[in-house]
């Protein structure tokens, strides 16, 4: 197999970042072949940034030219759906932006459609392929902390005065931006397991999207996480697993890490170093949702074992419930709430 080549759908500032966290792997093995941008001229001025031979002005074009293996989906989530089926109907593999959906009927629309298909999709929650969370998973399944307990996690950021994160026709609100790390994590931690009970608690922002939110899912065996997010002001945003012999702690920016304490004892896990400036911390870091899309492929997978459809489809459970409990709701819900 030569090099992946991949499509980039939308000239926003996370495919800055995934572009310039490409450029940190070998180009034997990773190529950006086009970038496409409901504005020509961005994707143009993308194209040139980044050195991308083809820019288009729809995202149509993009589906269509045969030179691209993967698209990276990276626009605003309202349309992640219509997208990402637009790709997959086209043949192409998927790696689309968290949160795959608005809300678990759409995940469960664009997993079906990718397995009629026959192509390869996956969420990119890239918190899960970091080095730091592959150690942590590996701790936890050797039992160093003994049985996990409890799992705490925040993360807030004072975002009101984007407009992206308010505007409900944007998919804004404080859970589907930010929130969802928190859950991501508490899920991944307790493999994958389905909570007994969710107890969510919060505030509504003047727009009708939830911007404060507190959660408790309550697991099997008196496990519990307790998670807490907000747009309002920026909060320690970490996060700590708990167990019957230990603690796992994740000191800051939980949802990219790159430093553990484990009973104590510190690890770093350092990111090459961006040839451009980021938009977001630790964006390097997105390199290894990258290569980790190049490893099922050349493996002939059609989901990640990793974020697999099934986990995203249950975290959407969670965040709809969450939703619900919380009174807040999008035009994408009306045939699922």
């Amino acid at each position: 197999m030569g090099p992946l080549c991949w499509g980039i759908c939308s000239a926003g500032k996370i495919s800055h970042d995934f572009l310039v966290a490409l450029k940190t792997l070998p180009s034997e093995n990773h190529k950006v072949v086009a970038i496409a941008s409901r504005e020509l001229s961005r994707a143009q001025k993308y194209a040139q940034t980044h050195n991308i031979p083809k820019a288009y002005g729809a995202y149509t074009e993009l589906a269509q030219d045969p030179d691209v293996d993967v698209v990276y989906v990276g626009v605003i989530h309202p349309y992640h759906l219509p997208c990402t089926l637009l790709f997959i109907q086209a043949g192409k593999n998927v790696l689309c932006e968290k949160p795959m959906g608005m809300n678990t009927t759409e995940v469960k629309a664009m997993v079906q459609a990718a397995q009629e298909k026959g192509v390869f999709l996956m969420e990119a929650f890239w918190s899960r392929f970091f080095p730091a969370s592959e150690k942590l998973r590996s701790l936890l399944k050797q039992g160093t902390i003994g049985n996990v307990v409890m799992v705490h996690a925040d993360f807030g950021l004072p975002l009101l005065t984007v407009p992206r994160c308010t505007e409900k026709d944007l998919g804004g609100g404080g859970l589907l931006d930010i929130g969802l790390y928190c859950v991501q994590l508490a899920y991944m931690v307790f493999e994958a397991e389905k909570p007994e009970s969710i107890v969510a608690s919060g505030f509504l922002h003047d727009t009708g999207v939830d911007k404060t939110g507190s959660i408790i899912l309550n697991f099997s065996g008196s496990r519990q996480a307790v998670l807490t997010y907000t747009l309002t002001t920026n909060l320690p945003n970490r996060a700590s697993i708990s167990g019957t012999k230990g603690i796992i702690e994740v000191p800051s920016t939980f949802w990219c890490p790159v430093q553990l304490v484990v009973n104590g004892k510190n690890e770093e896990f350092p990111l090459p170093p961006p040839s451009q400036k980021l938009n977001f911390p630790n964006g390097t870091g997105l390199r290894y949702e990258a290569e980790h899309v190049r490893q099922c492929l050349l493996q002939g997978l059609k989901e990640s074992p990793i974020m697999s459809h099934a986990d995203s489809e249950l975290v959407h459970f969670i965040l709809d419930e969450v939703r619900r409990q919380l009174g807040m709701s999008y035009p994408q819900d009306q045939a699922c709430f």
